[in-house]
């Protein structure tokens, strides 16, 4: 199992993570959530916890629950700039369906 981070979402993270003033890295999940069944959950992590499964990629920590690690082994977190948007974006091969507005998805 394995979870991992292009150099450009490193660098997003490092940077906002320097600027904090804190944190261990980011978590990583899911919940149930939008109209495909699953939405990702993206946030800072100043603790991790004994149940968490971390993955180091780029210097940056990747920390991911029990229950979300099942959906999102082979996930890469990238950070991309389209025009004006930028934003986090996951390449997740368990991904069978996403909804029209890519808030959910499916596998």
């Amino acid at each position: 199992m394995a979870i991992t981070m292009s150099a450009a979402a490193a660098e997003h993270v490092t940077r906002y993570l320097e600027q904090r003033g804190q944190g261990a890295g980011v978590r990583l999940g899911v919940r149930t959530s939008g109209c495909s069944g699953m939405a990702y959950v993206l946030e800072f992590v100043d603790e991790v916890q004994p149940e968490d499964t971390v993955f180091e990629t780029q210097g940056v920590k990747i920390v991911i629950d029990p229950k979300s690690l099942v959906y999102l082994d082979g996930t890469e977190l990238d950070f991309v700039r389209e025009g004006l948007n930028e934003g986090f974006k996951f390449n997740n091969p368990n991904v069978r369906s996403e909804c029209g507005c890519g808030e959910s998805f499916n596998v």
